[in-house]
């Protein structure tokens, strides 16, 4: 079929689509049908009337150029890369102002009458109400990233090019300019050109950003990204701020979390950082002083999601209303402070712990299972008025029922047969001027919550058997892992108790949706160090990979148990992904030791053991496994190594 054939065919195709009369598959909501009736409707184009291209003259170039001079200044370097991987493609590249007119145009000059008489070419006007359906027409109509490939094009003379074009935004979210690559000749299927789409999306945003950044050069940037290690070179998220944390502008991903992105700033409403993260201004200003990556955490007020920001510092700096370095210290409290890195839930929790550490106000400290909620008690009891006194913690799911009244309030001589003779002071007097830490609150029976109640009321205890009441003054912090709305439903626990209590609530996330994983992991490992649980070891970067990917169900405490593991698997002092436990490892992972396992199981182990005198090492050569996989051996079969006889390392 020549030529002439296949242009008389796509006419006809365009004539029956504007008449109703096709049976194409293209449908009036999808993007080049809705060109296609504009064209026809709005612009008024006849099909079977091809355009020839329109070149404007030197004058309107150089008067449109002109208008996007700054713009072409930053947008140079981005266009010259981009064009460097693909010219050898067949490509060309142009860079149209927000009418369509190309201001920038790249191609090569051997071939370039064959492009300018496409149209491809310096001062060319793309614009849809000229050119019709093509790639930066439609994409400055629809304000999207598209390919018009062939038969797309409106004009006939086109349907054997193929154009890819993305927008470029203003800091407003107007547009500013069209990038777009163009080819003569291209494979039939449209799915040919999905690289070109993302290659051209990709330099467009970075064109976008640096003009971005040019623009705002003189203001401090809030750059923020869900990756901690990729945000101070390629962080997705820009907003422009003031020295009250005020939203200035923002890139197009910027505006995508802003609770109004279509807001116009120029009218006054402009989102404030610190409400759209959920923080406070203090928290932005001391991102470049709080942490040695000058990164910090924060999250989105409506999504939930963790950003990683960094601070884009301006040339003139302008004043700020604190320095960031005075707020970050009239905060430091060392006993909190150490619990957590940047992680924003955290990072409320330890604000608030910090305003009442000194009050006595009591806490309710709630989370799951293992995520250290006396860690957390005993921190507040460190850092306040109280800490030269005790710090008493007491585990009311662990003390027998039969003996928890005894053990809380005491008793007297003689009052129970078994008693001390002199009695015993409970384990409130023992708390007397210090702090009480009721751990598993939750699962304290119902009549001695009665009792505390009395307590809490009137800050005195009975001991069993005694006549007159003690005076004890503590401060009483409590922990649940419990939904105790629930029990008190279910009549399980006091309604009066529970707002005794909770006079304040600290949360504590889990393990797995802490931003500062890699932080806990770290000081976790120090500290079994520095108390002498470990020998000193470091983590390779394999094991923080797959420790950081766990889940940890159990939260803190089995992370410490999962540590302990490895340290007495390693070796050279070197934690590796190969000495973690089972549950630490991908499925893959999981897979391989099973198989091993199931090899070594068949395996005269013992023998090894004993041959070489349960060098561990020198057994997982013979055998061509690793030492972990020998350990976990041992410990399915029941096999203890002679080193943990009598201590384990690991049930932490």
């Amino acid at each position: 079929m020549t030529i002439q054939m296949v242009q008389r065919q796509h006419i006809n195709t365009i004539l029956n689509y504007a008449d109703d009369k096709t049976d194409t598959a293209l449908s009036p909501e999808t993007l080049i049908g809705r060109s296609w009736k504009r064209c026809i409707e709005e612009f008024g184009l006849d099909p079977s009337r091809p355009r020839r291209p329109r070149i404007v003259t030197q004058q309107t170039l150089r008067e449109h150029q002109d208008s996007v001079d700054e713009f072409l200044n930053v947008a140079r370097a981005g266009v010259e890369q981009l064009y460097s991987r693909i010219a050898n493609l067949g490509y060309v590249l142009l860079l149209t102002d927000h009418r369509g007119i190309t201001v920038q145009y790249l191609g090569d000059r051997r071939v370039d009458q064959r492009f300018r008489k496409a149209g491809l070419y310096l001062g060319a006007d793309w614009s849809e109400q000229y050119a019709g359906t093509c790639a930066v027409g439609t994409c400055i109509q629809e304000q999207q990233a598209l390919t018009c490939h062939r038969v797309d094009h409106f004009d006939a003379t086109h349907i054997n090019l193929t154009c890819t074009s993305a927008p470029i935004l203003d800091p407003k979210g107007n547009l500013l300019a069209v990038l777009d690559i163009s080819a003569m000749d291209s494979p039939d299927a449209h799915s040919s050109q999905n690289f070109a789409l993302h290659l051209t999306q990709l330099y467009a945003r970075m064109i976008e950003d640096a003009y971005f950044l040019r623009r705002y050069r003189n203001q401090v940037i809030f750059r923020c990204d869900a990756s901690r290690e990729f945000v101070q070179v390629n962080g997705q998220y820009l907003f422009a701020i003031d020295d009250d944390g005020c939203v200035e502008a923002a890139n197009t991903a910027g505006r995508s979390l802003m609770l109004n992105p279509n807001s116009d700033n120029n009218a006054g409403i402009r989102p404030n950082l610190a409400s759209l993260f959920d923080c406070e201004l203090r928290d932005i200003w001391s991102i470049p002083y709080d942490h040695d990556d000058q990164v910090k955490a924060f999250r989105h007020c409506v999504s939930g999601s963790t950003f990683f920001a960094a601070l884009i510092q301006p040339r003139i700096k302008s004043p700020t209303p604190l320095s960031p370095a005075i707020q970050s210290s009239e905060d430091s409290v060392p006993q909190l402070d150490a619990l957590a890195a940047d992680d924003p839930v955290m990072r409320r929790t330890l604000g608030l712990a910090k305003r009442l550490r000194n009050r006595d106000v009591s806490l309710l400290i709630l989370g799951e299972t293992g995520t250290g909620k006396e860690v957390l008690a005993s921190a507040i009891h460190a850092s306040s008025h109280r800490s030269r006194r005790a710090f008493v913690a007491v585990n009311c799911a662990a003390i027998p029922e039969s003996l928890i009244e005894s053990e809380l309030f005491g008793y007297v001589s003689g009052a129970f047969t078994g008693a001390r003779p002199k009695g015993m002071r409970g384990l409130i007097q023992q708390a007397d001027g210090g702090t009480l830490f009721l751990d598993e609150i939750g699962d304290m029976p119902l009549q001695l919550q009665t009792r505390l109640l009395r307590f809490l009321s009137e800050g005195e205890v009975l001991p069993v058997g005694a006549s007159s009441p003690v005076k004890v003054n503590c401060r009483v912090i409590a922990a649940t892992h419990q939904e105790l709305g629930r029990l008190i439903e279910q009549g399980t626990f006091r309604a009066d108790l529970y707002y005794r209590l909770n006079g304040a609530t600290l949360r504590l996330p889990s393990l797995s949706r802490r931003a500062d994983r890699q932080h806990v992991i770290s000081r976790v490992l120090k500290k079994l160090i520095e108390e002498g649980e470990l020998a000193n070891v470091h983590i390779r970067a394999d094991a923080m990979s797959a420790l950081l990917a766990y889940a940890w169900p159990g939260n803190i405490r089995q992370l410490a148990n999962a540590l302990a593991f490895a340290e007495a698997t390693c070796d050279n002092a070197e934690i590796t992904v190969d000495d973690l436990p089972d549950e630490c490892l991908g499925e893959q992972g999981l897979s391989v030791l099973k198989n091993n396992d199931e090899h070594l199981g068949s395996s005269p182990l013992l023998e090894a053991l004993t041959k070489y005198h349960w060098n561990i090492s020198e057994v997982a050569r013979f055998y061509g496994v690793s030492r972990p996989t020998i350990y976990r051996w041992m410990q399915h079969q029941g096999v203890e190594h002679p080193r943990f006889s009598g201590k384990s390392k690991v049930g932490q």
